[in-house]
């Protein structure tokens, strides 16, 4: 067993997105299911989102993310050790997602493996590179956060399909001093409150055939009211979590990065946590809900556009379908 005082740490060196250029706004929405652009925005904050094309898969809105991450740390392809994708919509049941996009990245030495932890997933990838590069197996790692949920939600249903978008962030993590970079991490999930958002058909359990496509089994189903009660819980549980381990307190913390999963969740969190509106980052209303990108897409254009400066401490926070709920801390170098 190592150590603890053996431990490396790591650092984010570089961040990326890319959204795709549809953009679906609730006015369009109107036109297509029984909704109004004031309902969807009171309910949710959200005015628009961005829709992949038809023949856009995960792996193509990551690709393009992590040649911008890659970018950004000065870091080529063939000096990746991991590839690590956090999806629920990869391109296929198998293989992963991250070794197709390993394959088009050329990083040839790189092993990849895909996060299965919904809106989680990103955040969960960040703390499994953490750790592959803190006990020493790995340098350089990068992860990728996207989802195309577009492709499993039910246009039908004005309860879920107003809320998604697609998207994808990522970032490059590499080896320092230990204190440097990440200061904590945490992950927790409750598989007793599986069924509050999933979807049911296309596994084991029920698999693809054409009673479960006819009755719609594929689709994303959500229990809106149990979420939101669940979501409020467990972020602010994350963020206390997170900020134990790290022996600092919410007053430390420059900037919160949530998952931005809905207006009414992040307006809660907020003023549970005693933070003004002004540290926390919101882009839900031009993106919507992309699960395990909002976090790195929202990371990515608060790097680019300034508002994150050098030693700022950065806390994200998210929660997702399983139930998972995860939490990051760290310092901006």
């Amino acid at each position: 067993m190592i150590s603890p005082t053996s431990l490396r740490g790591s650092k984010i060196t570089g961040t990326g997105r890319y959204c795709p250029p549809r953009v679906l706004t609730n006015e369009d929405l109107e036109k297509m299911v029984d909704t109004s652009d004031e309902w969807i925005l009171t309910r949710t904050g959200i005015r628009e989102r961005r829709i992949a094309d038809r023949g856009q898969a995960c792996s193509d809105l990551a690709l393009e993310a992590s040649m911008a991450a890659l970018h950004s740390a000065g870091v080529g392809a063939s000096e990746l050790d991991a590839i690590i994708v956090g999806t629920v919509t990869g391109d296929m049941v198998f293989p992963a997602t991250a070794c197709l996009i390993q394959e088009r990245l050329g990083a040839k030495k790189a092993a990849g493996f895909d996060v299965s932890a919904a809106c989680c997933g990103f955040v969960y990838g960040v703390s499994n590179g953490h750790a592959l590069i803190a006990s020493g197996q790995m340098d350089k790692v990068l992860i990728v956060g996207v989802d195309i949920l577009s492709k499993i939600v039910d246009w039908k249903d004005r309860a879920t399909c107003v809320l998604f978008g697609d998207g994808a962030g990522a970032v490059v993590l590499e080896a320092c001093s230990a204190g440097e970079g990440i200061l904590g991490t945490y992950m927790k999930s409750d598989g007793s409150l599986a069924d509050l958002l999933q979807v049911p058909s296309g596994g084991s359990r029920d698999p693809a055939s054409p009673e479960t496509c006819a009755r719609g089994g594929h689709y994303l189903k959500m229990k809106g009211d149990g979420v939101f009660k669940y979501a409020v819980r467990a972020m602010e549980d994350a963020v206390k979590q997170v900020l134990d381990r790290a022996n600092l307190t919410i007053d430390d913390v420059d900037l919160i990065i949530p998952h931005q999963a809905n207006i009414r969740i992040l307006d809660a969190v907020h003023k549970r946590l005693g933070v003004s509106a002004d540290r926390v980052v919101v882009n839900i209303d031009r993106y919507g809900n992309t699960s395990s990108g909002t976090i790195p897409i929202a990371l990515d254009e608060v790097v680019r556009n300034g508002r994150l400066k050098k030693g700022d401490v950065v806390l994200m926070v998210t929660f997702g379908g399983g139930l998972t709920w995860g939490s990051l801390l760290f310092r901006y170098n």
